[in-house]
């Protein structure tokens, strides 16, 4: 039985990409992933990831898809995610989906009824988990969860001393905001379209 697990990386950034990973494995290989220590990325320090990544091939297979800054300005990050959700599943073709919910507990009917009718047009009828706090409570989901989580930090860290790239944090905003006083062009790695720039313009003018 083939088991693909699903998360995100940077879903409420203003800098980088959105990295949706995926993990996929033979359920006879889920007991010797557990043991690889393989869980929710945002736990595990930058060191143990690297580290945790390296042992993957060994059980399964890693897939990536980043949705760009551009992308998100121009689309709807949800909608997004889920055409991402959906390629991996129509690469794997699993039997089972493990997916770390993006949306409200109550949300979570919808969007599988959604991907489900999607995917019947393919062919395509896996058996589904969708949980809060999957990539915790599910190796699997935590392993794609690291995936992400790995490909999103290195595209921050090449932007050079941004922060890491989320609105709360000082460094970016203090980046963000440089721009912002010259007047300049926002570089192609920020969402425009995030709140955070419209408060960091007012914070500009008047702050």
């Amino acid at each position: 039985m083939k088991i693909l697990g699903l998360d995100e990386a940077g879903r409420g950034c203003v800098l980088g990409p959105l990295t949706v990973g995926a993990y996929c494995c033979e359920a006879d290989n889920l007991a010797a992933l557990a043991a690889t220590g393989a869980t929710d990325s945002k736990a595990l320090s930058a060191k143990r990831r690297q580290a945790i990544l390296k042992l993957l091939p060994e059980h399964g297979t890693s897939r990536v898809l980043m949705v760009t800054p551009a992308q998100i300005d121009a689309g709807n990050i949800n909608t997004l995610e889920e055409e991402a959700f959906l390629d991996h599943i129509r690469h794997f073709k699993p039997d089972v989906v493990y997916l770390d919910a993006p949306v409200h507990p109550r949300g979570i009917p919808k969007l599988k009824a959604r991907m489900v009718a999607a995917l019947a047009a393919d062919g395509l009828a896996p058996d589904w988990v969708i949980e809060p706090k999957a990539d915790a409570n599910y190796p699997v989901v935590g392993a794609a969860s690291i995936a992400a989580k790995v490909l999103r930090d290195a595209e921050i860290k090449a932007l050079g001393p941004v922060g890491s790239g989320y609105p709360s944090d000082p460094v970016t905003r203090k980046w963000l905001l440089e721009f912002i006083r010259k007047d300049a062009p926002l570089p192609a790695c920020v969402r425009t379209r995030w709140g955070t720039i419209d408060k960091l313009r007012q914070q500009a003018l008047f702050g």
